[in-house]
């Protein structure tokens, strides 16, 4: 993408290729971040906002197309490897859900004790 933005025209450097510079570093950014923590929902979130940035890659490739920045069928050739890598991000999402609930279905749980609540004769407290 970063190659696209170079390519974009002089009045674009500071709108449409600066926000496509963003966009791919913050892509690639948030899985980082998300990878180097260590609890589920917070590797969900970061992958989920990456998504997010790929999405707006894909919208800025249609702006690209609109404006005739760049061929058709270049685009059309990025926007399906932009899809492809959606499907493994959402791929990865699913497996981070999964791994979170069976963590929680998994993890140790105290049963509560079990008394047995007789009345005594003496008097009408419960022995236990």
């Amino acid at each position: 993408m970063y190659r696209i933005a170079k390519r974009l025209p002089d009045v674009e450097q500071f709108g449409l290729a600066s926000q496509i510079r963003r966009a791919a570093v913050s892509l690639t950014n948030n899985l980082a971040e998300g990878h180097g923590r260590y609890h589920y929902l917070d590797q969900i979130k970061f992958t989920l906002q990456s998504r997010g940035s790929l999405e707006e890659l894909i919208d800025d490739l249609n702006v690209c197309a609109d404006e005739g920045y760049l061929a058709i069928e270049e685009v059309a050739c990025l926007k399906e490897q932009g899809w492809r890598i959606r499907q493994l991000t959402d791929g990865y999402i699913r497996y981070l859900r999964e791994q979170k609930n069976a963590a929680a279905s998994s993890s140790a749980r105290e049963t509560p004790p079990v008394y047995d609540m007789v009345e005594t004769d003496s008097d009408s407290r419960f022995s236990i």
